[in-house]
């Protein structure tokens, strides 16, 4: 059986590209993703990074949704300590409710960003002490079946939204395992605790009224191009550009160069950044195939969440078309592309 692919975007802000160019390149990214037999598409809230145009998730996802027709479009996730769960509702109600039976809405607890913005955002530094609660009230406005009394969120009630639960540890497991919920792990940028907190979210799993059985998500980064070379290449300048940030706590700092890049990568705290990537298909279409199989297997995974990493939009699209072509994931036929009005 073919094993479900999906995307998530960070609506990336390339060198020398603007933000409104960023958002067209996600809505090209759908389409073809669409076009293609992927699954759904992500958007995940960050702030105040410079090379991330998703903060605002709901609004790109309805942007993206407008000019989409069958691709399911979430959130991977929305923050939910950064907002109050009646306000989600209602965001993800409306959308739910314009674009009925393409909406999802994956939850994380992190900030999103550094304890300077975070405060910048008025979030409560004990919010995220708060996050299964604030699932339940949020999963509850969605049901119509508000606990909090006098209160029902319009729109969003009744419309039953399916959420999901993201981590990069085992507390996220465990509460989408106690809550029956489906399970996404953030294994694109923080591998170490994958296999366990997979064992968790199997074991512990309780039937809910969404989702009878585990459904797990793995997210795993790709770039699939028609030459190992240029793969490698794009693999190379998408590692660099990465620590590059993650050197100067902000944007990318031109007084880093490649090779300043590439000796820190040698280094104790340059292997453990390194590491992060650490689950990265790099090559053809065979050699991503093959990768992309062995992880899903190794995993157990019911569904792969893809983050392609090329820096440029062709590339990314060529990604996006070769690593479907290597899954045996269906392309939409053109006849039913027209009966939707698709885009792309």
């Amino acid at each position: 059986m073919t094993i479900p692919l999906s995307i998530l975007d960070l609506a990336p802000i390339a060198p020398g590209q603007t933000v409104g160019q960023s958002y067209a390149a996600s809505v090209a990214l759908a389409q073809t993703a669409e076009k293609h037999g992927y699954t759904r598409v992500w958007y995940a809230e960050h702030h105040n990074m410079p090379t991330i145009a998703s903060s605002a998730t709901s609004v790109l996802v309805g942007h993206v949704a407008g000019q989409t027709r069958s691709i399911r479009l979430g959130s991977g996730g929305v923050m939910l300590p950064n907002h109050s769960p009646l306000a989600i509702a209602e965001q993800f109600g409306m959308l739910a409710e314009l674009y009925p039976d393409r909406i999802d809405l994956g939850l994380g607890r992190a900030p999103g960003s550094d304890q300077t913005t975070a405060r910048a955002m008025r979030r409560d530094a004990r919010a995220s002490d708060q996050f299964p609660q604030d699932v339940m009230e949020l999963q509850a406005y969605l049901r119509d079946e508000s606990i909090v009394p006098g209160v029902r969120a319009v729109p969003g009630a009744g419309t039953n939204v399916p959420l999901y639960i993201l981590g990069s540890s085992l507390f996220g497991a465990g509460l989408a395992a106690a809550l029956g919920l489906p399970y996404a792990f953030a294994s694109h940028f923080a591998p170490d605790s994958l296999h366990e907190a997979i064992a968790l979210y199997r074991r512990d799993f309780v039937p809910s009224a969404q989702l009878a059985a585990p459904h797990l998500i793995v997210a795993v980064n790709a770039i699939a191009a028609d030459e190992a070379a240029d793969a490698q290449a794009q693999f190379q300048t998408m590692r660099r550009s990465r620590v590059r940030s993650m050197m100067a706590r902000g944007p990318a700092n031109p007084e880093y160069t490649d090779a300043q890049i590439d000796d820190f990568l040698t280094t104790p705290n340059g292997h453990q950044i390194a590491n992060m990537m650490r689950y990265t298909a790099v090559g053809t279409a065979g050699e991503v195939g093959t990768f992309l199989t062995d992880f899903a297997a190794e995993t157990g995974a019911d569904e792969l969440i893809i983050a392609h990493a090329s820096q440029q939009i062709d590339a990314r699209l060529r990604s996006v078309v070769l690593t479907a072509q290597a899954m045996g994931v269906a392309e939409m036929t053109e006849p039913q592309l027209v009966g939707a009005g698709a885009g792309a």
